[in-house]
């Protein structure tokens, strides 16, 4: 019996590796024509403005609320701090990026020939929206954790050792990985997700976003100016 099963299981693999690869390179394809057929175009975003109204605010929050922040951190009632350490898990990264990858790892070893033109469609517009929200929540994600890291600011949990501003570029600890917040910035690419999906509900999405990325700072992991 095991006899027969081994090479039943062989050609299992290979069919499912078959079926992964085609899926995957009909995908491409798909989007390249459509690309083809309909380039994308983007609007004129004036990045440099952006840019400086957030360093502007950062600053401005940093200067008028980091050092209250700082000092007020522990003070909190504990059902307020119960009930921010509930919140704030919806931050992690971890809600968004796996059900997004195993959207995309059933969407990808589906047999898509079998199914009909409705269903067909139904799987693509999934496994579309799940690779929007990887690239959105995982590409923000690494690109803060390398921004953090360079810049090395020290979380309000050592206020007392360290004050409202100690930078200590590149130490690769955790300690100094608050600026910017991780949990913030997962927030406001789940925000931009949802801004699409949503544009006429966009303060419904805003009002969200930033209360579960204003959580960091009262669970005492960041400043305010970390989370804008």
């Amino acid at each position: 019996m095991s006899e027969l099963e081994d090479p039943y299981r062989a050609m299992s693999a290979v069919s499912l590796y078959r079926r992964s690869l085609g899926n995957f390179l009909d995908t491409t394809r798909i989007v390249q024509r459509r690309f083809a057929v309909r380039p994308a175009r983007y609007p004129e975003i004036p990045w440099l403005v952006w840019v400086s109204a957030w360093l502007l605010l950062a600053i401005a929050i940093g200067l008028t609320l980091d050092s209250a922040a700082g000092r007020m951190r522990g003070g909190w009632t504990p059902g307020f701090v119960r009930f921010t350490d509930f919140l704030t898990d919806f931050g992690l990264g971890g809600w968004y990026l796996i059900p997004a990858v195993l959207c995309l790892v059933a969407a990808n070893l589906t047999d898509w020939r079998r199914l009909s033109r409705s269903s067909r469609l139904l799987v693509y517009n999934w496994t579309c929206f799940a690779f929007l929200v990887l690239c959105a929540v995982g590409l923000s994600g690494l690109a803060v954790n390398l921004l953090k890291y360079g810049i090395g600011r020290a979380r309000p949990l050592y206020f007392n050792d360290y004050g409202v501003l100690s930078l200590h570029p590149f130490a690769m600890d955790a300690r100094f990985a608050g600026f910017p917040s991780g949990h913030a910035t997962t927030m406001g690419a789940v925000f931009g997700v949802l801004l699409l999906l949503f544009p006429r509900r966009w303060h419904i999405a805003l009002a969200a976003s930033a209360l579960i990325a204003s959580t960091r700072v009262f669970v005492g992991a960041h400043y305010p100016s970390d989370t804008v």
